[in-house]
């Protein structure tokens, strides 16, 4: 019998490297199934993150058209807003409190917005992981009235165990919970039209795995 030294020589490699794979696929650890099981907080948090600046967007969009109902200008809520970076300085920006822009520097008014949003989308992680978590595979009714609950407790936590004493603390004064520059049904009425945005948009960022369209019974 005659062999192939070529052919052996490459079935020992084989083997060689055949060991070396398992060897670091023992050292790696078991593998992770996929799709994950269980509750998969990491892409929740993503799309969470993502719906936020939605949220924050709607409920800009109706501050925008309710302020004026109330006597303000539309864009007061953001100018409120600045005064967590800016302080009091923040209004001074305008002339009066019903100038259409409320913040007379463009620029001031485009960072303002940016930041309001960026902030609707770093509490969008929260928020939403906490939505998914209580309301997985529930009706959009039931998902609404713990939206609604969420969306109070955030506002809560927000303007009363937090901004109350950390504006004061930094900017020395507190003209985001005061109900004379931000009244309080309004700051609610914006937490809960965040919340509410994020449980209409729950279908999008619900997880679902991936599924190879394939007509091969062996890969199904």
């Amino acid at each position: 019998m005659t062999f192939d030294a070529q052919k052996v020589r490459e079935l020992e490699e084989l083997r060689n490297r055949l060991d070396q794979l398992e060897a670091e696929m023992k050292e790696a650890g078991p593998i992770q199934p996929w799709p994950p099981q269980g509750f998969y907080s990491e892409y929740y948090a993503t799309t969470g993150f993502l719906l936020g600046a939605f949220g924050a967007a709607m409920s800009l969009l109706v501050n925008v058209i309710g302020a004026p109902i109330a006597g303000k200008s539309p864009l007061e809520l953001i100018r409120v807003y600045l005064t967590f970076p800016l302080g009091e300085r923040a209004l001074e920006l305008a002339s009066g409190t019903k100038d259409v822009y409320a913040i007379g520097d463009g620029v001031v008014l485009a960072v303002g917005c940016c930041l309001y949003l960026a902030t609707g989308m770093i509490l969008g992680v929260p928020f939403f992981v906490t939505l998914v978590r209580l309301t997985q595979f529930k009706s959009f009714g039931y998902r609404l009235v713990v939206a609604t609950g969420l969306a109070v407790a955030l506002w809560f936590i927000n303007f009363w165990l937090i901004l109350s004493w950390l504006q004061p603390l930094l900017f020395g004064g507190n003209w985001i919970t005061n109900s004379q520059y931000l009244p309080s049904w309004v700051a609610l009425s914006t937490h809960l039209v965040f919340g509410w945005t994020l449980a209409v948009l729950y279908p999008w960022g619900a997880f679902e795995a991936y599924k190879r369209p394939t007509s091969d019974p062996v890969s199904k």
